[in-house]
């Protein structure tokens, strides 16, 4: 063999080994990574290669699935009254992807996880029956949210405080899932994406903004179970105006007429006193009042409820009047409605916050339990005292205070109202914000509402007049159940 051919030979032969070493590769180490790859057209075509399983509300199915013509992907998604429950059920698309319960279990719903596979259909690999997801909410509560938001910008939450279900979360403007769940639907895909006022973001828990006032609630437990005061009823020594410390600004109230001068927390909470609540974060000090902050679930990474919701945050490295203006939620305070529905929950239940979660069982294709979510998961937030005393405090501003309008004819209801900043020096409007809890014949319920935008000038947003409408509304289908 002369050295041409042998230079020829050894070279044909690398190749060959390159080749066959590449294959092992991908084989051996690459194989799991290239088949779950998002870009990989074979997974969507088995994720509806048939019906997939459902999403549940009260027994029956809110979700179903569409034989689709002239497409490799057999079946597409549709949806019952979707614009009502999307805020619940994100959506699935062929095209889009995944959101919210459809994409947590989507592997449960396109039956490929694998606690569907029976030992045949492990061997034989063999496409299991979708399982399907039981959802916690109320058609009631969340139909009754709904209609009261109406046109308005904003969101509503219901919590059963002793169980900590969500019974209801809607966000407006909303959307219909059925809309964007095929292969052609880009020009409602596109509007949806150039809104500005955003239907795809779940408002209820995935935009945090300024809490206002409903934060005081929050102040006042770190007050009470800090010893900074032993009662409700007791004068908090806060004079009228209240200057922020180390400045020369006055802390104005609402209503310059409110008996604010060394009002009590029920006083301050039931006229909404600025003064009151800036004075008593600036004693506490920030680091006591991020501590029950966090007790409340603020600052929290990892809120699952299994769709995991916004961090809402109670800032660091405040300095004096940064944290007295912390203490009536504004500078950098944000909350999503689900985080002060849990606040106004945790005191309903006697100070003890049960784990909220809009997901009671994922089941098989025979109705078999795979996965369950147990009511009543607890942690202690604040005593049993400070929960019974605010409780209190929060009837007060129902019955003869700022939130009159979440009055419920033979319950027990409490509330709080806000009205937060929103722009450079409040330049847009207002939000209006109100959190509350009601009881009544054995049923319970914890309710947090915000209006970002109902059309209404400056002057006539406030909690009372467009959340707590809203609030009452849900809380009376609540009590009904």
């Amino acid at each position: 063999m002369n050295k041409t051919i042998r230079r020829a030979s050894v070279f044909c032969l690398l190749l060959v080994l390159a080749l066959l070493g590449r294959a092992t590769w991908v084989q051996a180490y690459q194989a799991k990574a290239l088949a779950e790859d998002d870009h990989n057209r074979r997974n969507t075509i088995a994720q509806y290669a048939q019906p997939l399983g459902d999403i549940i509300v009260a027994g029956s199915p809110v979700t179903g699935s569409k034989r689709t013509e002239g497409s490799d992907l057999a079946y597409k998604r549709t949806y019952k009254q979707g614009d009502l429950y999307s805020s619940v059920t994100g959506y699935s698309s062929q095209a889009y992807g995944s959101t919210q319960l459809e994409g947590i279990y989507s592997h449960v719903l396109d039956g490929t996880d694998d606690r569907l596979k029976s030992p045949l259909g492990a061997i034989t690999g063999k496409r299991s029956a979708p399982g399907d997801v039981v959802t916690t909410i109320d058609p009631d509560v969340q139909k009754a949210a709904s209609d009261a938001l109406g046109d308005d910008k904003g969101a509503a939450v219901a919590i059963d405080p002793r169980s900590g279900q969500i019974l209801g979360m809607v966000s407006s403007p909303s959307y219909d899932p059925s809309g964007i769940s095929g292969t052609n639907d880009g020009d409602t895909w596109s509007k949806l994406l150039a809104d500005k006022d955003k239907p795809l973001v779940n408002r209820a828990m995935r935009q945090p903004l300024a809490p206002g006032s409903t934060f005081k609630l929050v102040v006042a437990s770190a007050a009470l179970e800090n010893g900074l005061y032993d009662s409700v009823d007791e004068p908090t020594k806060s004079p009228v105006p209240y200057t922020l410390p180390g400045t020369s600004t006055p802390l104005r109230n609402e209503s310059a007429s409110a008996p604010c001068e060394n009002a009590s927390l029920r006083v301050a909470l039931q006229y909404s006193c600025n003064n009151v609540f800036g004075k008593v974060a600036a004693d506490l000090g920030q680091d006591k009042v991020r501590a029950m902050a966090e007790k409340f679930g603020f600052n929290e990474e990892k809120l699952d409820v299994p769709v995991r919701a916004s961090k809402s945050v109670y800032p660091e490295d405040m300095d004096k009047p940064q944290t007295a203006l912390s203490g009536i939620g504004q500078f950098e305070v944000t909350a999503t409605p689900l985080q002060m529905a849990m606040v106004s929950a945790a005191l309903a239940n006697g100070g003890e916050l049960a784990a909220p979660h809009m997901v009671s069982k994922v089941t098989d294709g025979d109705g078999g339990t795979l996965e369950d979510f147990a009511d009543g998961d607890t942690k202690r937030i604040v005593s049993e005292d400070t929960a019974k005393q605010l409780r209190s405090a929060m009837v007060t501003v129902v019955e003869k205070g700022t939130g009159t309008n979440a009055r419920i004819a033979g319950a027990e209801v409490g509330g709080k109202t806000g009205t937060a900043e929103n722009g450079v020096d409040n330049s847009n409007t207002p939000y209006a914000w109100f959190t509350s809890y009601a009881k009544s014949g054995g049923q319970e319920v914890a309710v947090a509402v915000i209006v970002e935008d109902s059309g209404s000038t400056a002057s006539e947003v406030s909690g009372n007049g467009l959340a707590a409408p809203v609030a009452r509304k849900m809380m009376e289908a609540a009590l009904r159940r």
